[in-house]
């Protein structure tokens, strides 16, 4: 990689999150705040840092060190529609802002800098147009690249011209952000940035690997991407047009999501992944809306979607800011929406392997499920997410395919789609976990550890509502669980609703749930049985308010 990093001024509003939840919800940024992902702590307001909040603590431990906290859920999507104002904001002063993340813009420095009388001129206009038009706080910084010019916009720095390498040599190593790397860096002895940078590449390279390299690159001041991006060819833009004006989130949401789809497959077919994606939308009125985003890493389709829909959402819902910021809700539909490819690269993965095409056969069945949606609607194909919770069903969340994958409560990561599908009791189709990793836990990933959880093996067939049941003992008499967990007498026969009963052969328990005690609309206390029939069926079975129900059944 040759070249020179382009001259980059960064916009960064701190505490993002912790904002974009005040400009959507209502939730008060003046006070103690914190967003949380996964039970921990990934933003909060200065009155919560104040109180010894930090990112990273648990939900217990945060709200231990503030008892007035505010706790709020992680939202990309309310991220990205809040930050839509800020980015109209900052294109009224300069052209080509690409959204790195949402709070994070950038942008050439060279067009602000000559039109502008300079860029210190250029950064300070930028932000009173923020401030003015928003009413948010923001700092800018200036350097070679993109990845030193967030750091500098963490002071409100403008490094000079080639004083990127020198600006970044002090720094700690943590500044990175890989926080992996910098611990292992440390132990070896490298504790700056320039020390990192003054090793052999080659040697960065066979001892840390690819990601290793490339922090190396941006340790030394090189720009995190290669310069070497050509324009994309006419031919690779999508384009949809619409009959009937979308002026909904979810059906643009839907459309946008084939479009994406129609995309990545035009990508690959010529072995090319997008860095940048430029979103244009042109309304039944003739209002034409246009956005770029950018990206760490290689746009995947479901990267694609997830940003097309975020785009979408931020225009559709005419989010306008706490100051009334532009811009208002379109006055018409959306009629054609494009999708216009930037920063191609060469993406050896999509490149015909030795025995076949990559992923043909997930591919396949990627396409014919996406079809089975374009027939049925988004809400016909469902994959199911598995997470945190004390019972089958509240381990298990149903989320269209195509979708993020988050699970409902916290607990084991996400699994990868898969192509297994069977259907459900409404009729969907629902894919099955499948391959390697099929627990689903990552080896030192912080698993909540949910006292009262089922133990393994888990349930073949989670029951959407449960059956009610009688259960008795040899002499017929029904069978009770005291408030104490004393069972009055050994379970000999259980019966299904009406059914005939059948001759219990095994049994254990009862094991006890008390849950969420502390809020009377949604406590719940029960005691869980595992039964096993004379047929050869395995039931498990919950007591409640002395009724016996049939939760799920076993394989």
């Amino acid at each position: 990689m040759t070249g020179a990093p382009v001259r980059t001024l960064l916009l960064w509003c701190p505490d993002w999150p912790v904002l974009a939840a005040e400009i959507v919800d209502g939730v008060p940024a003046t006070g103690p705040v914190a967003v949380l992902h996964a039970n921990r702590v990934v933003a909060c307001s200065a009155p919560a840092r104040a109180a010894g909040v930090r990112r990273g603590l648990r939900r217990r431990e945060a709200q231990g060190r503030c008892p007035t906290l505010t706790v709020v859920d992680h939202d990309p999507g309310r991220d990205a529609r809040a930050f839509e104002p800020v980015l109209a904001a900052v294109e009224e002063v300069a052209a080509g802002v690409e959204v790195v993340r949402p709070g994070v813009c950038a942008l050439a420095a060279r067009g602000p800098a000559r039109y502008l009388g300079g860029e210190e001129a250029a950064a300070e206009r930028i932000i009173e147009q923020v401030a003015e038009s928003c009413a948010v706080e923001s700092q800018v910084g200036i350097a070679d690249g993109v990845f030193a010019a967030g750091l500098a916009a963490r002071t409100g720095q403008v490094v000079p011209p080639g004083g990127t390498p020198g600006f970044l040599a002090g720094l700690p190593v943590e500044a990175i952000g890989r926080p992996a790397l910098a611990d292992l860096l440390r132990r070896l002895g490298v504790r700056t940035l320039g020390e990192f940078a003054a090793l052999p590449a080659g040697d960065v390279l066979a001892r840390f690997g690819f990601d290793g390299a490339l922090a190396h690159r941006l340790a030394a001041g090189h720009d995190h991407r290669p310069l070497a991006v050509r324009q994309p060819p006419v031919d690779l833009t999508v384009t949809a047009h619409h009959d009937e004006p979308l002026d909904r989130v979810d059906a643009a949401a839907f459309a946008a999501r084939m479009l994406a789809e129609r995309l990545h497959d035009r990508l690959a077919g010529h072995g090319l992944a997008c860095t940048r994606l430029g979103i244009e939308a042109v309304t039944a009125h003739g209002q034409e809306l246009h956005r770029v985003w950018r990206h760490d890493g290689l746009l995947t389709a479901a990267a694609i979607a997830d940003r097309v829909r975020w785009q979408l959402d931020g225009w559709l819902s005419g989010s306008t800011g706490r100051a009334g910021a532009r811009p208002p809700r379109p006055t018409a539909g959306i009629v054609r929406l494009r999708l216009v490819p930037d920063g191609l690269l060469a993406r050896g993965g999509l490149q015909p392997g030795l025995w076949g095409e990559a992923g043909e056969e997930r591919d396949r069945a990627h396409r014919a499920l996406s079809r089975v949606q374009g027939i049925l609607g988004p809400e016909a194909v469902v994959t199911a997410v598995l997470g945190g919770g004390r019972s089958p069903a509240d381990q298990t969340r149903l989320v269209p395919w195509g979708d993020e994958r988050l699970p409902a409560r916290p607990g084991p990561p996400p699994l990868p789609d898969v192509v297994e599908a069977s259907p459900d009791a409404a009729g969907r189709a629902v894919t099955q976990p499948g391959g390697a990793g099929r627990s689903g836990v990552r080896r030192g990933s912080p698993v909540p550890p949910w006292p009262g959880r089922l133990p393994p093996p888990a349930p073949a067939v989670v029951l959407p509502v449960p059956l009610t049941a009688t259960v008795h003992d040899v002499t017929g008499e029904p069978v009770l669980v005291s408030a104490r967990l004393a069972v009055s007498a050994a379970p000999a026969r259980l019966a299904v609703g009406g059914a005939t009963p059948t001759e219990i052969v095994g049994w254990t328990g009862p094991w006890p749930v008390d849950e969420r005690w502390w809020a009377p609309a949604e406590a719940r206390r029960r005691a869980r049985f595992q039964v096993c029939l004379a047929d050869g069926v395995a039931l498990l079975l919950a007591v409640e308010a002395g009724r016996w129900l049939v939760e799920a059944i076993y394989d």
